[in-house]
């Protein structure tokens, strides 16, 4: 490739048309939000919530779907549902979003910080082995950027240990591992629809199990302590108002049409990406595990290597591609256990090296990029080659 200026220093970039914006609607969602607002129920209640409770618990073959207004409280209410307190542990993994540990700290219980695979991102079981006390009651594996974690290493493991397995599943909408959709693989499995998440209504979250009475348990949760076949005022259990609203339901269900396509669209687009990326010294992206038979790629994810690029930092790297059109980020630049509500002793850590690594080396792209046209891909090819070929210039 011959040498052209870098577009931070003024010259041409390689990309000026823009990427495809998110979220992505058309008239089916503008159909259903008028279908509510024509119902005149619009809160919980709407027959919208049950027939999107319905179609996202069949899409991922569960039995059950209980949906609630984030994927935070989704956490909360499994946690509670599963009894767990002041005085338990819940070994979660340090590199995420800190909603996934400051659940367990909200219902009163102890993150447990156990380390990540540094091919896969995701929670390591040896390091879940590790990090098992006797006050371990649970563990919450994060499918981060949408990859699967390892559950034929993880489960068996929490078996043995007497485990409950919380899915974090708020970035895989539509992910598989060895032919089953995560979700329900392990007792419950929460999602987000948060406006950045692959089905979005802006807000909204989801539990899925195949466990009828725990099912039971976070309705109640979620539903001011009622029991599903009691009268509204009658309170058999402490709970609270969760309830997703028709508005959010409606959209969600529109998403949830064009949702297969998109999955398949993000991971053609993504397996492209990778067969570039493989020639790229310097650039590792994230190991796609052969039994992820669907990987969602809420995130795009690479490690980059500073010494592969004459030791030009991630931060100069990050900017160059910027200012080419490509939009990518650091992600998180501290593992949890260095945010200050999750700092010891409200947290116990175990040795975290390769969370460490990552907070060091990642660079990520969002999923709305990966529904360009495939031949867009190669932009980012482009801009990746110009910014190594010009690597002088920005040190």
């Amino acid at each position: 490739m011959t040498k052209s200026t870098l577009a931070i220093h003024g010259g041409q970039p390689v990309r000026s048309q823009p990427w495809p914006s998110w979220p992505q609607w058309d008239e089916s969602e503008r159909a259903g939000l008028l279908a509510v607002l024509e119902r005149g129920e619009w809160g919980g209640y709407d027959t919208a919530v049950e027939e999107f409770e319905t179609a996202f618990a069949a899409r991922h073959a569960a039995q059950h779907c209980v949906t609630t207004v984030n994927g935070s409280t989704t956490l909360e209410t499994a946690l509670r549902a599963l009894d767990i307190g002041p005085g338990d542990e819940v070994i979660v993994p340090p590199y995420t979003f800190i909603a996934t540990a400051a659940a367990v700290r909200i219902v009163g219980a102890t993150p447990v910080f156990a380390d990540v695979d540094i091919e896969s991102w995701n929670l390591s079981a040896e390091a879940v082995a590790a990090a098992v006390s006797p006050r371990a009651k649970a563990v919450i594996p994060v499918h981060f950027g949408g990859l699967p974690v390892d559950f034929d290493a993880l489960l068996p493991l929490a078996r043995r240990h007497n485990l409950h397995v919380i899915e974090d599943a708020a970035h895989a909408h539509g992910s598989s591992w060895s032919g089953n959709p995560v979700g329900a693989l392990g007792k419950t499995g929460s999602f987000s629809f948060q406006s950045s998440k692959n089905l979005t209504a802006g807000e909204g979250g989801a539990l899925l199990t195949n466990d009828a009475e725990l099912a039971e348990r976070m309705w109640s949760i979620a539903n001011c302590g009622r029991s599903t076949e009691g009268p509204g005022y009658e309170h058999p259990n402490l709970g609270t108002n969760l309830r997703l609203g028709g508005w959010q339901a409606a959209v969600l269900s529109a998403g949830l049409a064009r949702l297969d396509d998109q999955l398949q669209r993000r991971m053609s687009n993504a397996r492209r990406l990778r067969a570039f990326l493989v020639e790229i010294d310097g650039l590792t992206p994230q190991r796609w595990d052969p039994r992820a038979d669907a990987h969602s790629h809420h995130l795009f994810l690479m490690r980059y290597d500073a010494d592969a690029f004459g030791g030009l930092p991630r931060r100069q790297f990050i900017s160059a591609l910027r200012a080419e059109n490509i939009p990518v980020s650091p992600l998180y630049s501290r593992p949890l256990y260095r945010q200050p509500p999750l700092v010891e002793p409200f947290s116990r850590v175990t040795p975290c090296p390769n969370s460490e690594r990552l907070c060091q080396q990642a660079v990520s792209i969002s999923q709305n990029i990966l529904l360009a046209e495939p031949d867009e891909m190669d932009d980012i090819a482009r801009a990746i080659l110009k910014v190594r070929e010009n690597v002088g210039a920005l040190l």
